[in-house]
């Protein structure tokens, strides 16, 4: 407990067991009276102990914490932390682990977590022996924040529980060979200041690195001085507001059309805290081969892995984008801007003004997401479990604040946005938090209630309930000649379950009632369910098919 203190932490999201029991007993000391420091948040799944710990930690900016037993306890938690690693999410995850003694004996509930976890972790150690435990402490703490973050695992021997030591409180600011802060090389920020000057055709792409860096404004300061429009990754959608006239829209499979159209055309494209994801590239064989290619990341092993770089600028974008901005000219590009707006108006009309606003027929997610959007204060929240539901929610939502998007990327989580959610309300209690979900990842989280009923966690959830596996269904419909092959979902009576968690609910099958009830649900205090009865075959697009040109993007179907 006084190691977690030594780290600032506030928030404890866990669930007790019988290896981890020594713990959560000193625990209760520690979250009640005059020792109180602690908020401990009993989940009632351990994935959701981690991805609450994600939630928490992508709005606050600090290490989100998860407390579990050993075994199965542990094992649940296997997902979030691989969720965590592939979208640098830093978390601590403690769990319960047999006494050495009995270690490598089979004994009840024992696991090699150290050796599962590592391939999914920036660093899993076995804490043996109690004189162990302020180091370790202190440098899982100093590894998941630093750098590029990410969660890292703490495997707790009983025995080193119980064992009585004198305090020293130790503080690691150093590992060797881990260097997390790359020296920034000026020769490649010459290099890369020279092709932007000589640019024509600039375009950036600007991912969640910057939100973890810290450098909104930098980012800011970049694109203005130089006049570069700007894509955004789905993770890195808040670090560029909706409405910046240098905003060109959301990159990727689902993107926004011109964006997408436009990195085949670019002549220099400047890859700003971003992994080329290949829901991003499309097919990577023809992914913007016309352009020089500038990437800046504070993680080398980026660079080369998907795209051919010509310039690298390795270093942490808080300090790379301001000496790059200082070596660049001060410029326009309004003709490159305005080539941007005939596209844009194309898919206005074909995609966008039928999605949010229709006229007939029932309720579809682009409208019901518009509402919310519209609706919900500026500095809200956005959380979405994985599918349609995410999509659409990330498309039409509105960013006016940084760290204002929680959603499982690399991994694509279903049943993470629930438990996201909660730990989003305690790491900002003051701003809105709402959550979208599909019926299938609402089920797959729907245990979370409990939690949130508990803790009177205030998240606007919004159910978007198509009774399908809807992203399924839609390539199903697309690729697999429309057989659905277990994709229907027979639900449960969403308001029944809402009542036995004394959550208020209100259903809209009806547009005409749509805003009225988005309006009383982000009023009323405290947690509320919104269903909305979506159109079975709702389909999000643009889309990309898979392997496909970035260019060969899809507005109808």
């Amino acid at each position: 407990m006084r190691a977690l203190q030594a780290e600032g932490v506030k928030t404890i999201f866990g669930y007790p067991g019988g290896s981890i029991m020594p713990v959560y007993d000193a625990l209760y000391d520690y979250t009640r009276g005059e020792k109180k420091c602690f908020d401990h948040i009993l989940v009632r799944h351990e994935q959701a102990a981690t991805h609450a710990a994600e939630g928490y930690a992508r709005v606050s900016g600090e290490v989100g914490v998860a407390l579990v037993t050993s075994g199965p306890g542990v094992t649940n938690t296997l997902t979030g932390i691989a969720d965590a690693m592939l979208d640098s999410t830093p978390i601590v995850v403690i769990a319960g682990q047999v006494p050495i003694s009995a270690l490598g004996t089979d004994a009840f509930q024992e696991v090699d977590l150290v050796g599962v976890a590592q391939p999914i972790s920036k660093w899993a150690y076995q804490i043996r022996h109690a004189e162990d435990i302020a180091w370790a402490v202190s440098r899982a703490f100093y590894i998941a924040r630093t750098g590029r973050p990410g969660p890292v695992v703490l495997d707790f021997a009983k025995n080193a529980q119980t064992e009585e030591i004198d305090w020293e409180p130790m503080k690691c600011n150093f590992v060797r060979s881990y260097v997390p802060y790359p020296k920034l090389d000026m020769t490649a920020v010459r290099e890369a200041a020279e092709l932007i000057n000589n640019a024509q055709k600039p375009l950036a792409l600007v991912g969640q690195g910057v939100e973890l860096g810290n450098a909104q404004a930098e980012l800011m300061r970049f694109l203005e001085k130089a006049d570069i429009p700007a894509g955004r990754t789905m993770l890195g959608l808040s670090a560029l507001p909706s409405n910046h006239p240098l905003n060109v829209g959301m990159l990727g499979m689902h993107g926004n059309y011109a964006v997408n159209l436009k990195e085949q055309e670019c002549d220099v494209l400047i890859a700003i805290g971003m992994r080329f994801s290949d829901r991003v590239t499309g097919n990577i064989k023809t992914y913007a081969k016309q352009a020089k290619v500038i990437h800046l990341d504070i993680d080398r092993s980026e660079i080369d892995k998907n795209v051919k770089t010509t310039v690298a600028v390795v270093a942490d974008c808080k300090e790379s984008l301001p000496a790059l901005t200082e070596l660049i000219n001060k410029t326009s590009h309004q003709d490159w801007k305005d080539s941007f707006r005939e596209l844009d108006e194309k898919e206005r009309q074909k995609v966008i003004e039928p999605a949010i606003h229709p006229t007939s027929g029932q309720l579809l997610m682009g409208e019901v997401v518009n509402v919310v959007a519209e609706k919900s204060a500026d500095d809200a929240v956005l959380v979405t479990d994985v599918g349609q539901n995410q999509l659409f929610a990330t498309r039409y939502f509105k960013y006016h604040h940084n760290r204002s998007i929680c959603t499982s990327g690399g991994l694509g989580t279903m049943g993470y946005g629930m438990p996201a959610a909660i730990g989003a309300t305690f790491a900002a209690p003051n701003r809105q938090v709402c959550c979208f979900m599909g019926d299938g990842g609402f089920q797959m989280c729907i245990q979370e209630l409990g939690t949130i009923m508990e803790q009177k966690s205030p998240v606007k959830m919004i159910l978007l309930n198509n009774h399908y596996l809807g992203n399924v269904r839609q390539w199903q419909d697309m690729f697999w000649m429309r057989r659905k092959s277990f994709t229907k979902m027979l639900n449960p009576c969403y308001e029944s379950i809402a009542q036995g968690y004394g959550i208020p609910y209100q259903a809209v099958t009806d547009r005409k009632d749509l805003a009225a009830a988005v309006e009383k649900m982000l009023s009323t205090d405290g947690p509320f369910i919104l269903e909305c009865a979506i159109l079975e075959e709702d389909n999000v697009l643009p889309m990309t098919p898979p392997g496909m040109n970035v260019n060969e993007m899809m507005l109808e179907i």
